[in-house]
Order: structure tokens, then sequence, then C-alpha cells
């Protein structure tokens, strides 16, 4: 069964910050580059951390708060700075000068050979738009980022479909009379035919719903016995 792999929908050239650059050489690598954010590298080359906007826009808050400035953040804004934007030396993100000190840490990251579904979780768990991609020392492989994620639902219908095909076992594909039909519409994968077992049906619905870039399938088989066990619904009395 083919799987598509972060490595196969992930971005390369990523730009990355040395852990001991300045702020104002991050400021304009983000804004040269036009990306929000980057990985953080350590003298090995190794990801220790990502550095965003939203990490230098708290310290120009920061700047901006204290030295006399209009501009107010609000309450809220200010206790989860207070709470969140510790370092581990103790002072705070607003007081750093490199991108070690403004970075967040540690990065989260995903391995190429992970599957886009276990990317997936990982950005909805963590609540991050990118995951950095790593190798197994540590160092930076690429950024799979949700964009990317949703291409594998652009895969082609024939694709797809030839997909689903090479995952059914040759016994119950279409033959003369019976066997499983296949057919993809905007990654809509409905399977159809004759069979001989209900067990034929699951495996082969299993294998379509497991298959990166299909949206949904549709079972619609027709099966001649039913092989799979279904316990009758007890009531148990006190």
């Amino acid at each position: 069964m083919m799987r598509i792999t972060v490595s196969d929908v992930m971005t390369k050239q990523v730009v990355a910050v040395e852990q001991d650059t300045p702020f104002k050489d991050v400021a304009r690598m983000l804004v040269a580059n036009g990306i929000s954010a980057m990985p953080v590298l350590d003298s090995d080359g190794r990801v220790i951390g990502v550095v965003s906007e939203g990490d230098l826009m708290r310290k120009e808050e920061f700047r901006e708060q204290y030295h006399g400035e209009s501009y107010q953040p609000s309450l809220r804004t200010r206790l989860r700075r207070k709470v969140t934007d510790r370092s581990e030396d103790g002072g705070t993100k607003a007081a750093a000068d490199t991108a070690a000190g403004l970075m967040t840490a540690p990065a989260v990251t995903v391995a190429p050979h992970a599957s886009t579904v276990r990317a997936a979780r990982l950005m909805d768990e963590y609540g991050v738009k990118r995951l950095v991609v790593v190798n197994e020392e540590g160092r930076l492989e690429g950024v799979v980022s949700r964009r990317d994620l949703l291409r594998t639902y652009l895969c082609d219908d024939e694709e797809i479909r030839r997909r689903v095909v090479a995952g059914i076992t040759p016994r119950d594909r279409w033959n003369d009379r019976d066997g499983i039909i296949v057919e993809v519409h905007d990654g809509i994968v409905t399977l159809s035919g004759y069979i001989d077992r209900r067990s034929q049906a699951a495996a082969a619905a299993r294998t379509a719903e497991r298959l990166d870039g299909v949206v949904d399938v549709h079972e619609d088989l027709v099966w001649r016995r039913d092989d799979i066990l279904e316990l009758p619904f007890t009531w148990d009395r006190p």
C-alpha cells in the first residue's frame, strides 16, 4: 500500500538562522524572504527552536511599553508574557538580543519518513501551522506546512484509483462476473460489484480509507456470505 510521507510534500529549501544571530538580522531575514518563522540551529547544525514574527513583536511591545511610547499591550498580553516568555536563564524574550533568546523552544519536529497523517496530528496537538523536519541526528531536513499537507488531496483521480486497485488482493478484483469495481471522482472512492464474503468488502474499504489523497469511501458491494461474526445484543439485568 502506497503512503505519502512528509518527505514527499515538505519544502526542502529552508531559510534557517544560527543561534547567535542578532535581533535585527533575524528581522531582516524574515522580511527579505517573506516568511513568518524559521528554525534556529546550534553550532552543530541541529535544530534547537523556532523564531517567528511573534517572538520579535513581543520584544518590540516590551520596548514600547517601558520606553514611554503611547502603545500599551492589553492586560491579557502582558500577563501571558510574564507567564510564558521566560527563558532558561531566568530572563525574558523581551530582553533577548539573539535568535537563541528570542526563539520558542523546543521546536515541534517530525521525521521525514513519518506519514502526513502523523504530521497533521502533531500540528493539531501543538496548535502550530508548520513542523520542522529533522533527521535522526536532529539536523534540518525541511519544513512541512498545513498547505503542504493539503496537497495530498490534490492527487489525480486515476492515480488514486490505481493505488486502491493495487491494494485489493488479485482474487477480489473484477473479472467476468464477480469482483470489486473501483471508481474515483474528486477523491471520493466508490466500491461496487459482487463478491463472495462480507469480510472482503470490509477489507477493500479499509484499504481505500487508509490511502493518502482519499477524501471519502462509499462502499456499495453486494456479498453472498456473511463471514463476520456478529454477537447478539444482550441486556444484563441487575
